[in-house]
């Protein structure tokens, strides 16, 4: 059974950082690409950033480019999600994918999380 699980999620001041952890289970994690989607209140599920299984190559959304940075660590079966200079408009429930099955900015993923709530107050 393939699990998820977002931490780190929580209130923070506008210009401020967080980072959120997705601890995976159940899967083959080295082996698997990662990515981080967000969703607004009342908005459609917005891609944020992606890693190859090799942790090599990232790929991030041009509204979050130079703030935001994805990161893997194998060995401990996590992905990370540093957030830098944070805005109000980052304000979303941040989601934990693994395995796309189209593009990786597409969210059709084979597993999810279950989401972490990030909230930046101007």
């Amino acid at each position: 059974q393939v699990q998820l699980v977002e931490s780190g999620g929580g209130l923070v001041q506008a210009g401020g950082s967080l980072r959120l952890s997705c601890a995976a289970s159940g899967l083959t994690f080295s082996r698997r690409a990662m990515g981080w989607f967000r969703q607004a209140p009342g908005k459609e599920r917005d891609f944020v950033a992606a890693i190859r299984w090799s942790g090599r190559s990232t790929f991030t959304a041009d509204s979050v480019k130079g703030r935001f940075t994805i990161s893997k660590d194998n060995a401990k079966n996590t992905v990370y999600l540093q957030m830098n200079s944070v805005k109000p408009e980052d304000t979303a429930v941040y989601f934990c994918a693994a395995e796309p099955q189209s593009s990786y900015n597409y969210p059709l993923y084979s597993y999810w999380g279950q989401g972490t709530q990030v909230t930046v107050s101007s």
